[in-house]
């Protein structure tokens, strides 16, 4: 068993023997060479000490046999109706090899943390990173880098010399290093479905992780945060399960949230998925979090983002089958995912509050699913399609104006509903955004060059009394009437628009913008079919 079980270590980096040394100091030796002789080849909590009566703090049991079951490459399986209490200790769950929650419960107790920003389970590699060397540049879309690597990588690059992403209104910042992360495999050659965007004349970090070649499955498992009561402002908490392992499955999985008060500090993800790729979640139930506000850095009010799910440098990343508890129209939940650096992200058949992108995403689908209250909101490249999808946001797509409303590439829209600002009385537009001209956001700004929308019908039947029909594009700049008006950061604004079989319940018919000047250059292509006869 341990022969068929130690193929999940590709490169065979032996797991240390100090942590096997932890968990024995811990749980004594009769334990482990209990669970060692286990005549079904599998590790239980019980075999560590694990009370599962959702009263004893069962935090070091669970660590203990997950670092057996590292040690020996065996798979881990709660009891089923078992009930783990996790308290506040600091302390992680490493897990490394298959793992079955099945139907048990887990209760973590936020209300007295000792480090908040400890994950209470860490889904690892045993394979390490290492630093490539000899690479002093690199050029957007290159297809290959001179590099002989043991296997394919997820490499990430840093140029610390120049900050991207300079975030402009009540959260401003001075922005991040230039970041990129892209699959390259053992000869070097760059995985072109998730290029590199952009140029780096000099290079301050590059790191490869190696990618598990095998599919690590965590299943089933139901969760329940309750929630801490600190001060409301921005001291995430990061409570949950973190993913930083390419090759995962999470399939099953449940997470409730109580003891919501008045106030309370934000979460950076339940599921927090990090410098990975290739992870599935899927027939899973998440929660979104209650909306605080605080002081942010402009010294005004805002409304803090907390999450439940949060991707960060994390490529091919697919939801499948996902949802979540509370109600995706309430506003006093805030909407459940946030992402940055993030490529060929996936929502098929989920109904989650919104999708996000704050610090770019390269390519995304939403297929088959439902958006509630926050909708669509994104800034990055590539194409962005939308199809056979019900949208209830402000606008179909958002692209966020504290971060440029950039998207340089294409949006595809088929087969769509979209109910303006959830069905209140509202003047429609379809691509949101605002762009003033007067910010250096550390990039040139970009709208889609085409969108391309094929058969969308727009639930406007509630609307003001003077409404003249829905606008495929909101008035960006509304300062931008005329040529006296300079960009000192001039906007590539879209190219064409092609339209077909697009409908209004208000039977008004759709308009380009309420700014006819900035966009008078755009070309929309009408394909409507021809009437039957």
């Amino acid at each position: 068993m341990f022969c068929s079980r130690q193929r999940y270590h590709v490169m065979a980096v032996t797991y240390s023997i100090a942590v096997a040394t932890v968990a024995m100091s811990i749980c004594g030796p009769s334990l482990s060479a209990r669970a060692a002789l286990s005549p079904q080849g599998v590790v239980h909590y019980s075999d560590f000490g694990a009370r599962g009566d959702g009263k004893t703090d069962d935090i070091d049991a669970i660590v203990a046999a997950h670092a057996f079951a590292n040690q020996h490459g065996l798979p881990v399986k709660a009891h089923e109706g078992a009930t783990y209490y996790i308290g506040g200790k600091n302390r992680t769950v490493v897990i490394q090899t298959d793992t079955d929650f099945g139907t048990a419960a887990f209760i973590i107790d936020d209300t007295g943390v000792q480090n908040r920003g400890a994950h209470v389970f860490l889904v690892s590699s045993s394979l390490q990173p290492f630093q490539l060397e000899g690479i002093s540049s690199l050029e957007k879309n290159q297809q290959r880098i001179d590099v002989s690597l043991p296997g394919t990588c997820l490499v990430t690059v840093t140029n610390s010399h120049i900050r991207r992403y300079i975030r402009f209104g009540a959260n401003r910042n001075h922005g991040s290093p230039q970041t990129d992360v892209f699959i390259v495999d053992k000869d070097g050659n760059v995985d072109a479905d998730a290029p590199i965007i952009w140029d780096f004349d000099r290079i301050t970090d590059c790191t490869a992780h190696p990618i598990d070649e095998t599919t690590l499955t965590i299943s089933g498992g139901r969760f329940t945060t309750i929630a801490n009561t600190a001060e409301s402002k921005y001291t995430y908490y990061s409570r949950g399960i973190a993913i930083r392992r390419s090759n995962v499955l999470v399939d099953g999985l449940e997470h409730r949230v109580t003891g919501e008060g008045d106030h309370g500090a934000p979460y950076g993800g339940f599921i927090n998925i990090g410098t990975c790729c290739f992870v599935t979640v899927r027939n899973t139930t998440l929660t979104g979090h209650k909306t605080y506000r605080t002081i942010g850095s402009a010294g005004v009010p805002v409304s803090m983002g907390s999450y439940d799910i949060s991707l960060n440098q994390a490529l091919n990343v697919s939801f499948v089958n996902c949802s979540q508890t509370n109600d995706i129209q309430d506003g006093a939940y805030w909407g459940i995912v946030g992402s940055n650096y993030c490529k060929n992200l996936v929502f098929d058949h989920c109904t989650f509050s919104r999708f996000d992108a704050h610090m770019g995403v390269a390519n995304a689908t939403i297929r088959n699913s439902t958006l509630g209250h926050q909708g669509i909101n994104a800034i990055g490249s590539g194409i962005f399609t939308v199809e056979n999808s019900t949208i209830y946001g402000r606008n179909l797509i958002n692209l966020r104006s504290d971060y440029g409303s950039t998207w340089q590439g294409e949006f595809v829209i088929r087969n769509c509903v979209f109910v303006p600002a959830g069905g209140r009385p509202t003047r429609a537009s379809l691509i949101g955004g605002s762009y003033s001209g007067q910010h250096d956001f550390g990039y040139t700004c970009y709208m889609p060059e085409r969108i391309t929308i094929d058969t969308l019908h727009i639930d406007d039947s509630s609307h003001p009394a003077d409404y003249q029909g829905p606008a495929i594009l909101a008035n960006f700049n509304p300062r931008m009437t005329d040529d006296s008006f300079v960009e000192k950061f001039p906007y590539v604004r879209t190219r064409e628009v092609i339209l077909r079989n697009v409908t209004t319940a208000s039977g008004n018919a759709l308009r380009l913008s309420d700014n006819p000047f900035m966009f008078k250059d755009v070309k929309v292509t009408d394909n409507e079919p021809p009437p039957d006869r």
